[in-house]
């Protein structure tokens, strides 16, 4: 046996397989299990990094939330805390007129009942400006949005989400009746087209009502937040240095305030889901360790247990090296097998929750599973190594004298 072909040796490395199919199962069982995990949590992290990143998204990235209180020195926004300076409908007038400034939104938000057509639910109300739509990307589905004039004015109008409006007056025709928001009656001007959810929050079971109108319903002295809209993401760091100027120089000089932009939200819940990702990649991986146990620990009793065969192979004139790439072979195909059969499960599962819950986000992140079926691989490599040497190490006379 001079020369040990690839049909030769795969024969010779699938001998013990055949004669112990459960064993050999059993011992890819692991290894599949392994690679199924990885697949399935690696999926589950970056179906939710990206599922984050296009909610965000669906609002453009060239936009600045500033919010009252200073995070570093744990300022509490809104309704909940103060700051020295408040955040005021004059704060967003300063903003409007800077250059580069496409719109700003001024917020003011509470919850409250809202009544109409006899019915009557409780849902978050939305204090704003006529640019609401521009800045986030919303569209009117009937009349028209909130009228533009001045912030401080307040109205007695309203805008309903599709969902409110639906709950309250069915398919009537909402616009132009009245409705009571937090005892106020308010005249229904709009109603506004289909959005959807926002990690967790139902946009469209809202009402939108003037700024003024919502900070005298909720008695707030203070907005708790202004959106300022640029031209485009480019300018991102420009406009954020401009507004944080014009803010200081109205709080006497003191940033307690904090500025957040579309960009380093994505960027944080990116940095943050991505090691969410690796360190359930990680635990799925333990898993592939118990596997390479388990092959290493069958192949171990596998030499053991054909101690006459490779006897017989050496006398054949098998070398040490040729007996040596039977066991690594033998090794790697179980971890090789077991690793495609754990890339099926995975993928065949997802496929079966996407279609029972269409709802979770699952996406097979292609690093991370070529990842996993390296790591089997190699586990096999390694599991093997320890069996294969001391297979190749046993003497011919001795070999063949277990017979």
């Amino acid at each position: 046996m001079a020369t040990l072909d690839p049909a030769d040796l795969l024969r010779l490395s699938t001998g013990a397989m055949r004669g112990h199919p459960t064993r050999s199962v059993l011992s890819m069982l692991g290894i599949a299990i392994g690679v199924a995990a990885v697949v399935l949590l690696t999926s589950l992290g970056e179906g939710a990094r990206r599922y984050i990143v296009a909610q965000f998204s669906q609002f453009g990235t060239n936009v600045i939330a500033i919010n009252p209180g200073k995070t570093e020195t744990m300022g509490i926004p809104g309704a909940f805390g103060g700051t020295t300076r408040k955040l005021t409908i004059e704060d967003s007038e300063a903003i409007a007129r800077l250059p580069d400034v496409t719109e700003v939104v001024p917020m003011a938000m509470g919850q409250a009942r809202v009544e109409g057509g006899g019915r009557g639910r409780s849902v978050f109300i939305y204090g704003t400006t006529s640019t609401l739509p521009e800045v986030f990307s919303f569209e009117i589905g009937q009349g028209s949005f909130l009228p533009p004039g001045d912030p401080r004015r307040g109205g007695s109008v309203a805008v309903l989400g599709p969902k409110l409006k639906r709950e309250l007056f069915g398919e009537e025709n909402a616009l132009g009746q009245l409705v009571r928001v937090a005892g106020a009656r308010l005249r229904v001007i709009g109603v506004m087209a289909p959005k959807g959810r926002m990690l967790g929050f139902d946009i469209d079971d809202a009402a939108y009502i003037p700024a003024a109108t919502a900070m005298r319903l909720f008695n707030l002295d203070e907005l708790q937040e202004i959106d300022v809209l640029f031209a485009h993401e480019g300018m991102t760091d420009r406009v954020a240095e401009r507004v944080r100027k014009v803010l200081m120089e109205r709080h006497g000089g003191k940033e307690d305030f904090t500025l957040t932009t579309q960009t380093e939200m994505l960027e944080v819940f990116g940095r943050v889901m991505d090691v969410i990702t690796l360190s359930v990649a990680v635990i799925a991986g333990i898993s592939l360790l118990v596997g390479a146990i388990g092959i290493f620990t069958m192949m171990w009793i596998s030499v053991g247990e054909r101690v006459a065969e490779i006897g017989l192979l050496r006398a054949l004139g098998a070398t040490a090296q040729q007996v040596l790439f039977i066991f690594l072979a033998e090794a790697l195909l179980l971890t090789s097998l077991g690793g495609m059969a754990g890339l099926v499960i995975g993928l065949a599962v997802m496929f079966v929750v996407r279609l029972l819950a269409p709802g979770i986000p699952l996406h097979a992140p292609v690093e991370y599973v070529l990842a996993a079926m390296g790591m089997s691989a190699v586990a096999g490599v390694l599991s093997g190594v320890s069996p294969a040497r001391r297979a190749a190490g046993l003497e011919p006379v001795e070999a063949l004298r277990a017979e």
